[in-house]
């Protein structure tokens, strides 16, 4: 028996049972179906190029057939470690824009205005710059400057500029519109996951219990109220059972938060008779208004920039090097996470603020990295900040360990196209400046021979993706489907919350780790304040 019970290790369930096991008398257990987070791939930044590679530490995901993709299924990757895929990711540190968080408040989601949110994410910081009205210092989840930027990243700023947009030293700041470098989760030239900043440093408390290998197969009920869950370790071991005594915390990600639901019988209910699970609480919105960012590439060769990374016997010669200076001074080549600079750029000058973000980076970058690509040059990156489509996750079977279906519907609605399309000649636009083209890069066919407005919409079909921001499938708010509360209680259940990115009313507009840290901490602040409520009747 314990006080609470989490489910997943990732950004949301480190800071979840790091926090919540401060206090010595509240007993935590923290259930993660991935491994410990001992990979070296994980610790060293550019570690990121081999676990996409060969897509380690991740669930394996893709989406079902989409028709606004060519009908090609898209790729999902997450993290199954501890840390999840802050174990994994680009480490790029970025809130999104103040009015994000105004018009979740705005929706019926009363204290989660930028004012309201901006104490947690100062909370959460421990920003190597320093503090000031934007930044803190103290914070467990470390952000810092990249401590060996390639210098193409510079110029690609110095390009963004030429272009016409503004130089932004921080995204973070006053005002996220311009180009610049990124800052990261780094620390010491090692990454700093959501993991290694509140959970890992703390194993030793004796409050704390965390289990690794544990796949939760679906939440146990009291009659309406939430009193454990039921696990397995590995595919073929016995089922077991534990118990909360005051709350079960779900943090399983966008995908599988509403797929545990459901199995446990929390979810649409018709959807949930045709595979044969009783339905313990009818909820319609479970696994609906499932968002991403549609993100599409354009890759440049370059193979007489040889400081860029590649495959090439110059490449493994400096990547040898940097092996070297990495275990020796943990600084170098392998301390990049490759998406080193980027920018937050409007794709038409009517917008009132920016609609779409890019991430420069230092390689050539194919089908995520999972494709061999000899030679060196760059890539560039375009989002879309507020895409209007949404998709759904649903279960392809009562089988627990089964992955669900899940269906972003990129580009369902024609004003995401547009604007990608716009977008994309933005992205070249910027390419095409002084500071970069002086280098004499050259496209590759698949993106070059795009110049119309059609063929630019057929590169972007033929191969845009997820830029791996799934959120939404459990939404936050007050109406008929909706998932949660402002506080994170699932409606209609008692001792019950998600606490993930799959609460997000709408899509941050950024990378969506950093906001998902700030809502466990927010959280915490609820629980907590739950907790004494519970005492005080």
């Amino acid at each position: 028996m314990f006080d609470y019970v989490v489910i997943g290790g990732g950004s949301a369930g480190s800071v979840l049972a790091g926090r919540l096991s401060e206090d010595p008398a509240v007993r935590v257990c923290l259930l993660e179906a991935g491994p410990a987070d001992q990979s070296v791939f994980i610790h060293c930044p550019a570690g990121i190029a081999v676990m996409a590679k060969f897509e380690l530490n991740g669930w394996g995901q893709y989406t079902t057939p989409q028709p606004g993709l060519n009908g090609r299924k898209g790729f999902q990757p997450r993290g199954k470690v501890l840390g999840g895929s802050s174990s994994i990711n680009a480490m790029v540190y970025i809130r999104g824009q103040h009015a994000d968080y105004d018009h979740w408040a705005s929706q019926g989601n009363a204290g989660w205005g930028w004012n309201d949110v901006k104490p947690y994410f100062l909370r959460a910081e421990h920003n190597e710059r320093g503090g000031d009205d934007w930044h803190s210092q103290g914070g467990p989840f470390n952000v810092a400057d990249l401590r060996s930027p390639n210098r193409f990243s510079h110029a690609f700023v110095e390009a963004g500029v030429q272009a016409g947009h503004p130089h932004n030293r921080d995204f973070n700041g006053a005002d996220q519109e311009g180009v610049g470098l990124y800052q990261v989760t780094h620390k010491n030239g090692e990454r700093h996951s959501a993991a290694k900043g509140y959970l890992t440093p703390h194993l030793s408390r004796p409050n704390l219990q965390v289990v690794t290998g544990a796949r939760a197969t679906r939440i146990l009920f009291e009659g309406r109220r939430a009193v454990g869950v039921e696990y397995r370790i590995g595919s073929q071991g016995p089922l077991q059972q534990v118990r909360a005594q005051r709350e079960v915390l779900l943090s399983a990600g966008a995908l599988l938060s509403p797929q545990l639901l459901m199995l446990s019988g929390v979810g649409p209910g018709a959807h949930l008779q045709q595979h044969g699970i009783p339905v313990a609480h009818d909820l319609p919105g479970v696994g609906q208004h499932l968002h991403d960012h549609p993100d599409v590439v354009q890759v440049l060769d370059a193979p007489q920039l040889r400081d860029l990374f590649g495959l090439s016997l110059s490449g493994m010669v400096s990547a040898l090097r940097g092996i070297q200076e990495w275990r020796r001074s943990r600084t170098g080549l392998l301390t990049t996470n490759f998406a080193e600079a980027g920018g937050f750029i409007k794709s038409a000058p009517s917008e009132p603020v920016p609609d779409l973000q890019l991430h420069f980076v230092v390689g050539k970058l194919v089908d995520h990295g999972r494709k061999t690509v000899l030679g060196h040059g760059y890539s560039a990156h375009v989002c879309l900040l507020q895409p209007r489509s949404r998709g759904s996750v649903t279960l392809a079977s009562p089988d627990p360990h089964a992955l669900p279906l899940v269906d972003p519907a990129f580009f369902a609605d024609p004003d995401d196209m547009q604007r990608m399309v716009r977008g994309f000649k933005r992205t070249r636009e910027i390419l095409q400046q002084p500071a970069l083209a002086q280098y004499g890069a050259k496209e590759l066919a698949a993106s070059a021979s795009a110049q119309s407005d059609a063929e630019i919409e057929q590169f972007i079909r033929n191969y845009a993706d997820t830029i791996y921001h799934p959120v939404g499938s459990c939404r936050m708010g007050p109406g008929p489907r909706d998932v949660v509360d402002a506080e994170l209680r699932v409606h209609g259940l008692q001792g019950l919350r998600v606490v993930d990115a799959s609460i997000m009313p709408r899509i941050v507009s950024g990378n969506t780790n950093a906001p998902t840290v700030m809502i466990a901490e927010k959280a915490v602040d609820m629980i907590r304040a739950s907790a004494r409520a519970g005492a005080v009747a």
